[in-house]
């Protein structure tokens, strides 16, 4: 049995910047992650991370409260508008603090950070490093931890690990049961503190820009331990990705100036209400709609894809700024993207629901906290605008590392766990051998790949109550079906057949949630579009879809969304002139506008509303 005080499940971005703040503390944690640190689908965000910098000002500077308002206007207003305002408060302090510990960013003539425009921002706040900014982000925050961790030791990994059970007694967590996927071995972690930080469920539909570790088999863990999943109906898809493979093709390329193109060589974006002002860089789901449009008119090139054109550009700049977009574009689809359009298509990308934590990423659970893309604060409401996701990994990372330490000081240990995780591990090693002795002739493989089909064409970008009930029907045949899975390999080492299987159980929950908050939102909003209902409806459905677990399915209930910056507005395009705050003197909102970053708000702060912009 292993002792830690906090143990965090997951390795990319949001985890390490958790780990570095309880090593910084001196709190005895466990990293538990599928694959090494460095592996993690962090590395795969390329075009950049926001914060108002103002290293690129183009007539009126940038400054945070332009950030946050252009959160919550692309958020559809469904983010949660105190959180919204925490993160882009908190945005420039931590870019540069990630800067000083020597992360590579692209850099101005002046030797100033590099900033570009991101779809749905109305200044180029988005600052990067070259096209690979999560890689850089990822292996300097490695980096700075291991420097740390050398000194004290108070960081152990625990690499290629899966964790298969939270062990939750009282409303409080008391450890987690893991299988070492070398060995084939359970073994228990006594723990009082976790923070989930697996990423989101891109591989819950067959065309996805994630890694194949992404299948939230974290955020299951989490729901069947007794925590609440919140949005997740609200899925976002990229325009761009790499026809037939899906890999992405950053945001940064249309933020360098890149075009979208039909058959006929046409800038189509300029034929659609909703994207002709903005053109490439409008919001992600209104560009990735228009697209779907645009093919199904049967303006498509062969049939099959849209253009991606960037040789306007010219060799230098597109060398200089997109390296990557070009070594991805000669290897995966054999075209030279300095001289040659590339093959696009809309897919899966982000999850912007996950695991319903506070505004310091706390669950209904003592104990237990999220952060990153597995978590829902809610800072991206129901779309996500490009280069929010670095920056929700190193402010909520640090947030809930932070969180979880204070816990921790304040609890008092208990030693009576031992029967507890003694038939924990009982429980779950029965289970595994239960799995084995399977002799059904399904096959976790096919059944995962039926259950991706079904999401994409069932609760893909367009979706009626027709599509969504039949994607219902399907999923419930395909958990039917798991119980027919047999294991034909009987060994222990990295036995792929049982981890599938562990992963189908998993993603299926999350898949089923996803569906049954589609089906009950009877409207429109940010990435969620139903043909059925083509309009907003503010009345019925500014609030947050909370989804319970329970073995015959998802519970739905709602929660209000927090308000008081911004007044909803019909539109997204509307003035992004943003005013002095108009709060009372003495508010926490004031107080907000008026501290210096990094800001700390207090839970359920109520704000007064602002004038509409």
């Amino acid at each position: 049995m292993y002792n830690f005080d906090a143990v965090i499940i997951g390795g990319g971005l949001a985890g390490l910047r958790a780990a570095y703040e309880l090593v910084n503390n001196k709190i005895k944690t466990a990293l538990i992650s599928k694959v090494y640190p460095i592996r993690s689908h962090s590395n795969a965000a390329q075009g950049g991370v926001n914060a108002a910098l103002g290293n690129i000002e183009k007539g009126l500077p940038d400054n945070w409260e332009k950030h946050a308002y252009d959160t919550i206007k692309g958020s559809d207003y469904i983010g949660d508008q105190d959180a919204i305002m925490k993160m882009c408060k908190e945005a420039p302090y931590r870019i540069y603090e990630i800067e000083h510990w020597g992360c590579p960013f692209s850099r101005t003539d002046e030797g100033r950070i590099a900033q570009r425009p991101f779809g749905g921002s109305g200044f180029p706040r988005t600052a990067y490093a070259t096209d690979r900014t999560g890689h850089a982000m990822l292996h300097t925050l490695y980096e700075q931890i291991m420097r740390k961790n050398e000194k004290n030791k108070y960081l152990t990994f625990f690499d290629e690990w899966f964790v298969t059970k939270l062990i939750v007694k009282d409303k409080s967590v008391k450890g987690i049961i893991a299988l070492d996927l070398k060995t084939g071995d359970l073994h228990p972690f006594r723990t009082d503190a976790a923070i989930v930080a697996t990423g989101g469920v891109g591989r819950i539909y067959s065309k996805s820009t994630n890694a194949l570790i992404n299948t939230g088999k974290g955020l299951a863990i989490a729901y069947r331990a007794g925590a609440d999943l919140k949005d997740m109906e609200f899925i976002q898809f990229h325009p761009t990705t790499l026809y037939g493979t899906n890999i992405l093709v950053t945001e940064g390329a249309r933020g360098e100036g890149a075009y979208l193109l039909n058959n006929i060589g046409e800038r189509f974006l300029k034929n659609y209400e909703d994207s002709k002002r903005a053109m490439e860089i409008a919001p992600r789901d209104i560009v990735a709609r228009n697209m779907i449009r645009e093919i199904k008119k049967g303006n498509a090139v062969n049939n099959l894809y849209l253009h991606l054109d960037l040789r306007r550009l010219g060799e230098k700049l597109i060398s200089k700024r997109l390296p990557g977009v070009i070594e991805l574009a000669r290897k995966f689809a054999g075209i030279n993207a300095i001289t040659e359009p590339i093959p696009v298509e809309p897919a899966q990308h982000y999850t912007m629901g996950g695991i319903d934590v506070d505004i310091n990423c706390r669950t209904k659970i003592d104990g237990l906290y999220a952060a990153g893309e597995a978590a829902c604060v809610s800072v991206h409401g129901a779309n996500r605008l490009g280069g929010n996701s670095l920056l929700e990994t190193i402010v909520f990372g640090c947030i809930a590392g932070e969180a979880a330490g204070e816990y921790l000081s304040k609890i008092k240990k208990k030693n009576e766990r031992m029967y507890l995780m003694e038939s924990a591990l009982r429980e779950e090693k029965k289970g595994i051998e239960d799995l084995y002795k399977r002799e059904g002739n399904e096959s976790s493989f096919k059944l995962f790949e039926e259950m991706s089909i079904a999401m994409w064409n069932n609760i893909g970008i367009f979706r009626n109550e027709v599509q969504l009930k039949e994607g219902l029907e399907n999923l419930k045949r395909i958990k039917e079906r798991c119980n027919n899975v047999g294991i034909r390999y009987k060994g222990k080492r990295f036995n792929f057949e049982l981890y599938w299987l562990l992963e189908l159980i998993g993603s299926i929950d999350i898949a089923e949630a996803v569906i049954m908050g589609a089906i009950e939102r009877k409207e429109s909003r940010g990435s969620h579009y139903r043909t059925d209902y083509p309009k907003r409806d503010d009345e019925n459905y500014l609030k947050h879809t909370i989804a319970t677990y329970s073995p015959e399915g998802a519970k739905l209930s709602y929660k209000p969304v927090t308000l008081g910056y911004v007044v909803p507005a019909e539109s997204y395009f509307i003035s992004r002139r943003i005013l002095t705050p108009l709060l009372p003197s003495g508010s926490p909102a004031a107080a907000l506008c008026a501290a210096p970053a990094p800001c700390i708000l207090m839970e359920n702060t109520a704000l007064p509303v602002r004038h509409r912009f």
